[in-house]
């Protein structure tokens, strides 16, 4: 059972608000439909009840809130519009990725991959997907978690009559399973065609809730379609006939010289015409849409009130809308969505589903060997400095700037194309996401670390022997500086894009550092000193519970001369302003929420 109860949107400047005071309920085993016209606040709607949009009221999904289910996309499986995903994205890499979030075996992807008629398209990419297709794949995704409601937005919206009808039968054949299936239709004629029951909406209140056949009954009537060049003329003729005959005739000028003829048939509209000698263009029996009715004077909207239909057919045993559950006008605004039942899964398969990590990696690998090459040519320059590819002119060496560019694109392109979003509202800025992506995205900085140092290495070996390859300095606390740098530019770009949700606030936090951040503390620490801090491991393994070995004085000497140069401290102090930031955020969102 969904339930509705009392949805008002937010108020909007010099405008009456797109939902007002809307209850319905739409019941297991139905297809209910929300028809309306454009602007008649459908789409609002759905996007209160999903906590997507701010306003008033409450929605109960079974009887319990949305935010208060422990897996959503177990209890219902939302299609807005098209599907958010990269268009680099392989079908099935997409539904996979999904299956991560929802905390569903990979498996679930295959079997809806065959049972929504998409098993020759598993590997073909979302931006080349023809629209039957992108809607068919939308479908798979609601249906990830297997749902007990389904809450669709035009679905059939651009469909062709085959991919209608194949639209119809899958949702068909929940209902009949037992779920509740509400989708949203501006067509009169398909809501009665396909729905159990029939929600009307105008200006973003409620009109009338009906069985089908009720609908069918008050809103939908039969009618004789004339196109003619004398239209006025023949609307005369058939009116004087029908007062003659003593017939209850209704005849309606559309415009454009067609004729809406209520109360008579094809038959007698064309014999009228003939005998008069009127040309006839178009004559044929349709379907019309009477329109909705407005709730009579007296009589709220968002009582359930029908001017076609005033008792609304609720079957017997179904209770009425619970409006003492909870206040009316309680407030509700966008909750965060879970973060996903497998973050860290979902991240993997969110990176290594497109190829601009792959492309991001062989770049920076293919940038670092020609700049060391470059630079180790001259001879001035040192071995360390040849293999990090780092000359002066850049800001950063290739690595450290490639790895911050797959920190920036790891929140920043899911802002863009957000694969949570299919669901429940914008990416969450959640901690158990967070932590996932920094896991990933470290994972990645250090691989990119890895593969430039073994590639420089070999380039200068193979190009000018081995002797630009003898170790030279203090190696732990090189590969310390390397592995950190390119770790601490990863961080800064993923918090900085979490934080401004575009992914170029993450690529210019991360020239940032060394062009604006690092100067400031170089001059900070450019001062004169007349104390040292010689024995600073010894004071340090002073202030710790467990006695460290002597040998603890070679990493801790490292790690502080790495700490005091001026690109780390820069470093540190813009990841704790990001991190601060990111907090923020969160914590704002929270209260609000």
């Amino acid at each position: 059972m969904l339930q509705a109860i009392g949805l008002s949107s937010a108020p909007r400047r010099d405008l009456p608000p797109a939902v007002d005071d809307l209850s319905f309920q739409a019941r297991p085993g139905q297809i209910t439909a929300l028809l309306g016209a454009a602007g008649s606040g459908k789409s609002t709607a759905l996007r209160l009840m999903l906590d997507l949009e701010p306003g008033r009221g409450v929605t109960y999904f079974r009887g319990n809130r949305l935010h208060r289910i422990a897996h959503p996309a177990r209890e219902v499986g939302v299609l807005l519009g098209d599907v958010p995903g990269h268009p680099a994205r392989t079908v099935r890499g997409q539904l996979r990725m999904l299956c991560a979030a929802a905390g569903v075996p990979a498996g679930r992807a295959d079997e809806l991959i065959e049972a929504m008629g998409l098993a020759g398209l598993g590997d073909e990419r979302l931006g080349v997907l023809p629209l039957a297709m992108d809607r068919r794949l939308g479908v798979a995704s609601a249906l990830l978690g297997d749902p007990r409601s389904l809450v669709l937005d035009e679905p059939s919206k651009g469909l062709s009559p085959a991919e209608r009808g194949w639209l119809y039968g899958v949702l068909r054949s929940r209902a009949d399973r037992g779920g509740t299936v509400l989708l949203t239709t501006g067509d009169p004629k398909e809501a009665a065609r396909i729905a159990d029951r029939v929600v009307t909406l105008d200006a973003g209140r409620l009109v009338a809730d009906q069985a089908a056949a009720e609908f069918s009954r008050t809103r939908l009537r039969p009618r004789v379609a004339v196109r003619t060049p004398h239209a006025a003329r023949l609307a005369d003729l058939v009116h004087r006939e029908a007062r003659a005959a003593q017939r209850s005739v209704e005849v309606v000028t559309e415009g454009g010289g067609l004729l809406s003829v209520y109360g008579s048939t094809c038959a007698e509209v064309g014999e009228t015409a003939f005998r008069h000698g009127v040309l006839v263009h178009r004559l044929t029996d349709e379907t019309g849409d009477t329109g909705p009715t407005p709730p009579t004077t007296g009589q709220s909207a968002g009582d359930g009130g029908d001017h076609h239909a005033p008792n609304t057919e609720h079957p017997a045993g179904d209770a009425e809308l619970p409006r003492a559950a909870e206040p009316r006008d309680s407030p509700s605004g966008p909750r965060p969505m879970a973060v996903p039942l497998r973050p860290v899964r979902y991240e993997l398969r969110r990176l290594l589903g497109v190829r601009t990590a792959a492309l991001i990696v062989a770049a920076s690998v293919l940038t670092s060997v020609a700049v060391c090459l470059l630079l180790a040519r001259s001879g001035s320059t040192p071995v360390p400095v040849a293999l990090a590819a780092w000359p002066g002119f850049l800001p950063l060496p290739p690595a450290a700037f490639g790895a911050g560019l797959i920190g920036a694109l790891s929140f920043g392109e899911e802002f863009r194309y957000p694969a949570l979003a299919a669901a429940r509202g914008t990416v969450p800025r959640r901690l158990g996401l967070l932590l996932a992506k920094l896991l990933v995205t470290g994972a990645a900085a250090l691989l990119i670390a890895l593969l430039v140092a073994v590639a420089d290495a070999q380039a200068l070996r193979l190009v000018y022997g081995d002797e630009m390859t003898e170790p030279s300095g203090n190696r732990p606390t090189q590969a310390a500086s390397w592995g950190a740098l390119s770790v601490g530019c990863a961080w800064a770009g993923l918090l900085a894009a979490g934080t401004f949700r575009v992914a170029a606030a993450g690529v210019a936090a991360v020239l940032a550092v060394p062009v604006v951040v690092a100067p400031l503390v170089q001059k900070a620490l450019v001062v004169p000193s007349v104390r040292s801090a010689e024995g600073l491991p010894a004071r340090l393994r002073e202030l710790t519970w467990v006695r460290l070995p002597d040998q603890a004085d070679r990493w801790l000497t490292p790690g502080a001369q790495l700490a005091a140069q001026p690109v780390g401290v820069a470093l540190m102090l813009s990841l704790s302003v990001l991190i601060c930031a990111y907090l923020s955020t969160v914590l704002r969102r929270r209260v609000l929420w």
